[in-house]
């Protein structure tokens, strides 16, 4: 990198945009988004970096940059593809000729038209707009414009009633007359004004149509623009693709520093946590948490309820990694690069016996609660001892390891030891150069831990609730299931009126259990 440029990165803001990088004859040979163009660009030049040879081809040949700051993720996704068709950057398609591109493609001046997702334009009069890298966050992106500018998706035949995405605000309403086909084509163009870049001589035309409709004490009208032009005014809030950002270019750097720790083959993509909660051997669930490039993937987080109501965190470990790895869920699923398993050793040990019984090879680890320490398998564990062979004999500052029972217990932050249960920096200091590891560590376990006690809440207040409506003579399963569906709590049937009672339970019913809830011998708390 060239001092020029290296001084011309300083300068780069922290607001959403796309960024250019161009060679030294000033051509652009790449457009890439970025939802924090200072993080992002600055990634490419970073040292430390897990890069294929294509994306190390492409930073030898960056000789500047230049960028254009947006007002939101959305205006970067659309506009990074306007500026690849203009300028037809080679590394655009050299490191992404293994994508499916998608478009998206509104049918204007057709009788119906509709808004939809494509790999495939037509030449079918449609208008066609992309191509987008990412077929998520175009979707993504439709989703929150769709809140603005109502669209159908797709013809629902000689249907007269309008749909419930109508109601939602989601459907124009074509098929129960509740839009013209010219009302909502004009709100067509607004989307494909926005899709274009055009979002603020959108929001001037719609500031306009709002004082005139005032001005003509339509205020139904008015308020309607008002609601279109607040949510335009807040895409800038919305997530379409910072959380993702990692996929494509480089691995974060506490994952490059734990596949050397570990001696992996590759940076680990998806690292899966795993955690058990119950009260004494009750509401025992399990927590899979999904970590995607260093990233919370909520999406793929799964939890599980125990078959067995037992209190043994060993056998329901078992359980849950048994039902995760089934045939059917590793088909569905798919397989993680890393399990982080948050306990000692014997429960690393259920680990790696649950994955030897299936045939997987997959690097398991657990972290241990008393000293915060990394737990291996020395031959089960599936990651190449290796090193850690070498740290034992030759020790760098801060990192001790010690052999236990076929176990290493790799301490990454020597002096700090005793650590409260999750502790909220793992104790990981400046002490060490693998913080980063220990904090990436903090976050896998921390969020399996706080997924699974919140499943097991969730399900102990249901428990509760069950058994004190249970109490109230008359009222079996598909009473209780009316009376939490109308009133949501015990609290909430206390407070109901007899009437509101008879009206959901009937009659009789309703009279039991209002003189059940208000009698001083049976009394609800």
């Amino acid at each position: 990198m060239n001092h020029d440029l290296e001084n011309k990165l300083k300068e780069l803001p922290k607001e959403p945009g796309i960024y250019f990088h161009k060679n030294a004859t000033g051509d652009v040979i790449y457009v890439g988004k970025a939802a924090n163009l200072r993080n992002r660009v600055r990634q490419y030049f970073q040292a430390s970096r897990t890069r294929d040879l294509k994306t190390e081809q492409l930073i030898s040949n960056i000789a500047d940059t230049d960028w254009m700051v947006v007002d939101s993720e959305i205006e970067a996704l659309f506009l990074e593809a306007e500026m690849v068709r203009r300028y037809m950057p080679p590394y655009n398609i050299l490191l992404r000729d293994d994508k499916s591109l998608s478009y998206i493609r509104i049918d204007i001046d057709s009788d119906y038209p509709t808004v939809s997702t494509t790999r495939q334009p037509q030449d079918d009069g449609a208008r066609y707009f992309g191509p987008y890298f990412s077929l998520y966050n175009v979707r993504q992106a439709l989703r929150l414009l769709r809140r603005i500018f109502p669209y159908a998706t797709k013809q629902v035949g000689r249907q007269k009633r309008a749909s419930l995405q109508y109601y939602l605000g989601l459907d124009p309403g074509l098929e129960s007359g509740k839009t013209s086909v010219e009302n909502y084509r004009v709100n067509l163009r607004r989307l494909i004004a926005v899709i274009e870049g055009k979002k603020r001589s959108i929001v001037k035309e719609l500031e306009k149509e709002m004082h005139q409709a005032a001005t003509e004490q339509e205020f139904e009208k008015a308020a309607q623009i008002r609601n279109q032009l607040r949510y335009l005014k807040e895409l800038g809030k919305q997530i379409v693709f910072s959380d993702k950002e990692f996929l494509d270019l480089s691995k974060d750097q506490a994952l490059t520093d734990l596949a050397n720790l570990l001696g992996l083959d590759n940076p680990p993509a998806r690292i899966e946590g795993y955690d058990i909660s119950h009260l004494s051997g009750t509401n025992v669930v399990a927590s899979m948490v999904v970590f995607t490039n260093g990233v919370s993937d909520r999406a793929r987080y799964r939890k599980f309820k125990m078959s067995k109501q037992i209190n043994d965190d060993y056998a329901s470990m078992r359980e849950a990694l048994q039902r995760r790895f089934s045939e059917k869920n590793c088909k569905a699923w798919g397989l993680p690069d890393l399990i982080l398993i948050d306990g000692g050793s014997q429960q690393l040990q259920v680990a790696v016996d649950v994955l030897d019984n299936y045939g997987l090879k997959i690097p398991a680890i657990s972290i241990s609660k008393r000293n915060e320490e990394v737990v291996v398998h020395r031959l089960r564990s599936n990651v190449k001892i290796r090193y850690l062979d070498e740290l034992k004999i030759h020790p760098e500052p801060g990192v001790f390891v010690r052999l236990e029972n076929e176990y290493y217990f790799v301490n990454l932050h020597v002096g700090q030891l005793n650590a409260g249960t999750h502790s909220k920096n793992l104790r990981g200091g400046n002490n060490s150069r693998y913080s980063d590891i220990t904090k990436l560590f903090q976050r896998v376990r921390d969020e399996s831990h706080r997924f699974a006690v919140s499943y097991h809440e969730t399900l102990r207040r249901s428990g509760q609730l069950k058994s004190r409506l249970e109490d109230i003579p008359g009222v079996g399963d598909v009473i209780r299931k009316k009376l939490i569906k109308k009133f949501g709590s015990i609290n909430g049937v206390k407070k109901a009126s007899l009437d509101e009672l008879q009206q959901v339970v009937g009659l009789k019913t309703g009279q039991k259990i209002y003189d059940y809830i208000y009698s001083p011998s049976h009394k609800i708390n």
